[in-house]
């Protein structure tokens, strides 16, 4: 009763270790996290909540600790503040370890070819709730940072993403072959790799693209800040 409670445990554990490496320094940027997490978090819990109630996927009560909010389980919010953690700090390692970002010409190109192919597939499959929501919001967010932010740090983003979704399947097969969360496959493409429906490689694409452009959002304006204060200083 208490499997979805340890995987994300077993989420954080790691991550939440390793913030105070001395290269990394993860724990200094948590007043940037924090609100990254919860801004997001909050738009993802009211999605969640919206689908949960139309049956777009469910959560079985043989792995759950029996705390409900909002119809969802104690786990489900839990997973909004820890996948987010873990993910961002690869993506704080990446941009420590790799500064030459490796990706950076490769990045806008591949973000402008989803750009081309989730809007079709959305309008294509627009019966499919999942599928047209993921890959809408995906599609709306990607257009922002190409066009609105011109987001310089697209490569080392994609570069974390890559190497996020390798806990992330490894964390969502689990949660699907169990089941702990369960998918209506009448709601999505019906496609899967192995027990995980193909659209939660977009969610969670989504879901780290928007604490990321948050969380250098804040880093920058804190960074913009300093050298004031050392001038009063």
């Amino acid at each position: 009763m208490f499997t979805y409670l340890l995987i994300n445990i077993f989420t954080l554990a790691g991550p939440l270790g390793l913030s105070f490496d001395k290269k990394v320094a993860f724990w200094r940027s948590w007043r940037a996290l924090l609100p990254a997490v919860l801004i997001t978090g909050t738009l993802f819990i009211v999605w969640d909540v919206w689908f949960t109630r139309e049956g777009v996927w469910g959560f079985n009560p043989d792995y759950l600790t029996g705390l409900y909010l909002f119809h969802l389980p104690l786990g489900e919010w839990l997973f909004f503040l820890t996948v987010p953690y873990a993910c961002i700090f690869i993506y704080a390692c990446v941009k420590a370890y790799l500064p030459g970002e490796p990706l950076r010409k490769v990045a806008p190109w591949v973000f402008r070819g989803l750009l081309v192919i989730l809007p079709v597939l959305a309008v294509l499959f627009s019966d499919q709730l999942y599928t047209l929501v993921t890959f809408a919001g995906l599609s709306l967010l990607i257009a922002l940072n190409l066009f609105v932010f011109r987001t310089p740090y697209l490569g080392h983003f994609l570069l974390a993403y890559l190497i996020a979704l390798v806990p992330f399947l490894v964390v969502n097969g689990v949660l699907t072959a169990l089941p702990v969360v369960w998918y209506n496959d009448l709601e999505n493409f019906g496609i899967r790799l192995g027990t995980i429906p193909v659209e939660d490689t977009m969610y969670n694409m989504w879901l780290l693209l928007m604490n990321v452009n948050i969380y250098e959002w804040i880093l920058a304006r804190q960074r913009q800040r300093q050298p004031a204060a050392s001038v009063i200083a």
